[in-house]
């Protein structure tokens, strides 16, 4: 017995009564079969929806072998009648987003006919794919366009053409398809192949946003939002800039200003204290002992600080000058030496203070795990 699909004789029922047909063991849940849902699978590239089934929740649904089973936390009676609740708010974003995302498409494919090659749209985002290059610019021009479908409120219809009506007809699609074939049409924008659920006018969308988007496959893949996912996004991203400008205490239209200044003066600082540890690892060099054997220091500075300490005091020893800088088991080190190999002496030594490193003849550097009292006493 084929399933009765409420969501296409209405994408708004939120809530039905249902017959179970039967209910098996699958993995820690169980599937559900009903003789009627609204409840949509996953298909399409859209994530099933979630909601109830009477006293248990359903997780996840899909169809299989045309049998459409409901995924649930428990299970329930065959023969029993239950009553099925959708998890509105997030069924409703999902058609605010796909049937934005067809506006989108149908714009992309009119304005520079580019075929839509890739849809998901999951729990925090919606990706599309195209066949052909686009700019920001592009982009930019298509949101505008998009957004005025949204305000003109254009009506949004879904039906199953029959099939001499559908062989006249123009719509896009992924697949080359011949029966139950289910077209959504927006008027003026698009007609599309879709199994999805729909808002019934496109004013029901409030607003589209393309995020980003990046070179993908030789075509386009952008990141786009629509309805209340787009005003949740538009909150996050105040609230964030409100924060940084307080922050910064500069206006918020002037934080990326503000944050380039911040980047300078960071930058400016790094470098004076780059210098500052140059001058004291000199200093400190000056200050070692000669000797014929190794010498170990221990010396809180960057790459440069270490070599230039290293450089300076394989000057006063007669074996290795190993500078270390970092904390117990979190060592980077530099060895330097006019006499030994250096990369012979970690590849034969680097086990022993349980080191990796690499380099050229006269100097070394990387990273050791050892403890201090290992390294001091390796050295001894």
């Amino acid at each position: 017995m084929d399933t009765r699909k409420l969501y296409y004789e209405d994408a708004y029922t939120r809530r039905f009564e249902a017959r179970v047909l039967r209910c098996e063991k699958a993995g820690e849940g169980w599937d559900v079969e009903l003789n009627a849902t609204a409840f949509f699978p996953e298909e399409g590239g859209q994530s099933a929806d979630t909601g109830a089934l009477g006293p248990v929740r359903v997780t996840d649904v899909r169809e299989k072998d045309g049998h459409i089973l409901h995924r649930t936390d428990g299970p329930l009676p065959a023969g029993d009648t239950v009553e099925g609740v959708l998890d509105w708010a997030e069924r409703f974003r999902k058609m605010q987003t796909h049937t934005a995302e067809h506006i989108v498409s149908g714009l992309v494919h009119t304005a520079f006919g580019f075929e839509n090659t890739g849809f998901h749209l999951g729990a925090d985002c919606c990706t599309v794919d195209f066949g052909g290059e686009l700019t920001r610019q592009q982009l930019d021009r298509i949101e505008d366009e998009a957004n005025r479908a949204v305000w003109q409120d254009l009506p949004v219809r879904a039906r199953f053409p029959l099939s001499f009506e559908l062989a006249g007809m123009e719509y896009r699609s992924k697949l080359a398809l011949t029966r139950d074939v289910r077209i959504v049409t927006i008027e003026g924008v698009d007609a599309c192949a879709c199994c999805a659920p729909h808002v019934s006018g496109t004013g029901q969308i409030g607003a589209v946003k393309i995020l980003d988007f990046m070179r993908h496959r030789g075509g386009t893949r952008l990141w786009m939002k629509a309805g209340s996912d787009a005003l949740a996004d538009y909150r996050a991203r105040y609230t964030a800039a409100a924060a940084i400008s307080g922050l910064l205490n500069v206006p918020q239209p002037d934080i990326a200003a503000g944050v380039e200044r911040l980047i300078e003066q960071r930058d400016g600082l790094k470098r004076d204290l780059a210098a500052l540890r140059r001058q004291m690892a000199l200093a400190k060099a000056e200050s070692l002992p000669e000797t014929e054997g190794h010498l170990l220091v221990f010396f809180d500075g960057d790459e440069d600080a270490l070599r230039a300490l290293a450089n300076a005091g394989m000057e006063k020893c007669g074996g290795a000058c190993a500078v270390f800088s970092g904390a117990d088991g979190a060592w980077r080190f530099v060895m330097a030496s006019r006499a030994l190999d250096m990369r012979a002496f970690i590849k034969e030594h680097g086990p022993a203070l349980r080191a990796r490193g690499g380099g050229q003849e006269r100097m070394v550097s990387g990273r050791s795990a050892a403890s201090r009292a290992e390294i001091e006493a390796f050295f001894k």
